[in-house]
């Protein structure tokens, strides 16, 4: 009988621990800076666009060069503006650029270092944004709007060609990572970790 018991005990103390394992196991683990990707991307179970997940990099600089000849170039929405493309990759993705949760890749930024719709004529007017960029710095977006937002006493605006991709951005709360935009000079990307989607910024300064 007391073999038996002693048996028992160490089938149900297996048995706990199996299921605790199961129960801990799952989804890849996201810490305070980026999520964590499995080699082969075949056991990520996190939501595919947006969620909260932060891109552990940003966009890799085009390799091409190609020249971007719209009736829109300049930027501007109003006047003839021409359809815009629509970057829903995959069922139920955005239709505005954005970022694949699963393996970092950034849909939609492949215009070119001649993509003229994000030409300036007075680069870095306000200087460098001197702040942290990167995954390991999220900033809370404290009031204003496209044009004219802020967070942490720095301000921004929107480039004219991606205000519509910032239509459901809540200025006063969304949480967003600032990059380096590799092909463009004078803009940084906002990346708004509740939608996953981004768009292209210029730094205004700190008043």
């Amino acid at each position: 009988m007391k073999k038996l018991t002693s048996v028992l005990a160490v089938l149900l103390i297996l048995s706990l621990a199996a299921f605790a394992q199961q129960r801990g196991g799952g989804g890849g683990q996201r810490g305070g800076g980026g999520g964590q990707h499995p080699a082969g991307g075949g056991g990520y179970h996190g939501p595919e666009v947006g969620g909260g997940h932060i891109p552990a990099h940003g966009p890799a600089p085009s390799r091409g060069s190609a020249q971007v000849q719209r009736g829109d170039a300049g930027g501007g929405r109003p006047g003839g503006e021409q359809a815009r493309p629509s970057y829903r990759d995959q069922q139920g993705h955005p239709e505005v650029p954005h970022v694949h949760a699963q393996d970092d890749r950034w849909i939609g930024h492949d215009g070119g270092r001649n993509d003229a719709r994000y030409h300036q004529d007075h680069v870095w007017a306000h200087g460098h944004f001197g702040g942290e960029i990167g995954r390991n710095h999220i900033y809370r977006l404290e009031g204003g709007g496209r044009d004219h937002f802020r967070f942490g006493g720095f301000f921004w605006g929107v480039a004219p060609y991606d205000y519509d991709y910032t239509s459901d951005w809540l200025w006063d709360s969304d949480d967003i990572v600032i990059y380096d935009d590799p092909d463009h000079p004078g803009w940084y990307l906002a990346y708004n970790t509740r939608l996953g989607t981004y768009a292209h910024v210029q730094y205004l300064g700190d008043q």
